[in-house]
């Protein structure tokens, strides 16, 4: 091959790995990719998580699906999408840490969208350790639908719109860990603020569900409940 052909065939490297970075360039493919790494979604589900009219969102789908960043099933008259692979969730924690680390924008913008620094966090080692001595309660404060698709093994599924009951029944002193999403989710901050206000010791995940996948942890999934047989129904 000529010099010529070699450059013209590096290039086209070049070029679709482009195609792969030019998918991650929009902060709308981001946040469906930030829901997307929690678990399957359809186009209406995520177009009523983000508050994006459903032909955006699909659109946004497409330029991901083009790039191989996400795959699709269809269920009757659904389309089902989910990240092509563990290491798509990988890839785009690994960017959101890296812009963390790097960028005083994104963690200015961060602090704004989180409050005060005023949460106490806990280790992923650490928060396996005090499960298996079962000396904290874990709580996943993301919707039901999330916490089905996949939640970390132990965690108690108490969406933070319902947290407040959950805690009446609990010791006042009990410890008490939430996590949501990931490091960019601030329901697992007001669910500490809101146990704590009310006598729990309460401290949430370093970052999230995001971050557990994609360091590899255990996570476990509720089994679908089959539906029920007309004649099972009326027994």
């Amino acid at each position: 091959m000529t010099t010529t052909a070699h450059a013209a065939t590096r290039a086209e490297v070049f070029d679709r790995l482009a195609d792969v970075g030019k998918a991650f360039a929009s902060a709308k493919r981001l946040e469906l990719l930030d829901l997307l790494a929690q678990g399957e979604r359809t186009v209406d589900s995520l177009a009523r998580a983000t508050g994006m009219g459903v032909t955006t969102v699909s659109a946004h789908l497409q330029v991901l699906k083009v790039a191989h960043l996400v795959r699709t099933r269809r269920e009757g008259t659904f389309v089902h999408y989910r990240l092509a692979d563990d290491d798509v969730t990988a890839l785009y924690a690994r960017l959101a840490a890296v812009a963390r680390a790097h960028s005083a924008e994104v963690r200015d913008a961060l602090d704004a969208h989180l409050g005060a620094d005023d949460v106490e966090e806990m280790s992923h080692d650490e928060l396996q350790r005090r499960l298996e001595a079962g000396t904290v309660t874990l709580v996943d404060v993301r919707p039901r639908e999330e916490y089905d698709a996949g939640h970390i093994p132990g965690a108690l599924s108490h969406p933070f719109e319902t947290l407040l009951n959950a805690a009446r029944t609990w010791e006042a002193d009990s410890d008490v860990v939430a996590y949501c999403r990931g490091a960019h989710c601030v329901m697992a901050h007001d669910a500490v603020r809101l146990l704590a206000a009310r006598g729990h010791h309460a401290t949430r995940l370093a970052d999230g569900m995001l971050e557990w996948r994609a360091a590899g942890r255990p996570v476990e999934t509720t089994p679908a409940v089959p539906a029920a047989r007309p004649q099972e129904a009326l027994s």
